[in-house]
């Protein structure tokens, strides 16, 4: 990913918050077969590796996992986006020299996959993403709420992910390399968009300050 130095996200802390904020990433392996990519939800395990590990699970009739992976696999979150038209810059009424572009928020993670089907190692995984999303609801569903049987065979059509953070990449951009009257102009422009997500990017930029 180009991350320019002005948009580039360094801070462990906020990667890791992006990460989880996105919930849903595409997670994207090369193979000799060409480039294979699965929406899926992974969890983020801190006490493994330095930069964590994500964990997940697939179709067991999905082949992205029977074909292997060329070098390391790449795991994509995305935040927040947004469309920022050039009518929003003050630049634009003082000189005219401004373009459409876009803000977005995005990690990209990348490691040496594993794909395993011990069926105790998937229990843990699926167990641990059913309590992280169903934690917050009033009634929170669990795994052990299903018949056991119904579980292991539920389990047999499924294949466990596993990906150690090599290295990670994080890109915040939200009109930072802007002057502040175009940002709070930006900010204005998408705090007024009728899309719950233009109202969101437009929480996230900087509009006093650098």
């Amino acid at each position: 990913m180009y991350v320019p130095p002005a948009f580039r996200e360094d801070d462990p802390a906020e990667l890791h918050a992006m990460m989880r904020e996105a919930r849903l990433c595409n997670f994207v392996t090369a193979t000799t077969d060409g480039l294979f990519s699965t929406p899926l939800p992974l969890f983020l395990d801190l006490d493994e590796g330095e930069h964590g590990t994500l964990y997940g699970h697939l179709a067991r009739a999905n082949p992205q996992w029977r074909t292997p992976a060329i070098g390391e696999a790449l795991a994509i979150f995305m935040g927040p986006d947004a469309y920022i038209s050039p009518s929003w810059y003050a630049a634009k009424r003082e000189h005219g020299k401004v373009v459409p572009t876009w803000n977005y928020t995005a990690v990209h993670a990348y490691g040496p996959v594993e794909f395993f089907e011990d069926a105790d190692r998937l229990l843990d995984v699926v167990s641990r993403l059913t309590n992280l999303y169903e934690g917050p609801r009033a009634e929170p569903w669990a795994v052990t709420d299903a018949p056991e049987p119904f579980i292991k065979a539920q389990l047999k059509g499924i294949v466990g992910l596993c990906l150690p953070i090599g290295r990670i990449e994080g890109k915040r951009k939200m009109s930072q390399n802007r002057s502040a009257a175009d940002r709070a102009g930006v900010s204005k422009g998408l705090g007024e968009s009728d899309r719950p997500t233009d109202r969101i990017v437009a929480g996230l930029i900087t509009v006093d300050g650098a």
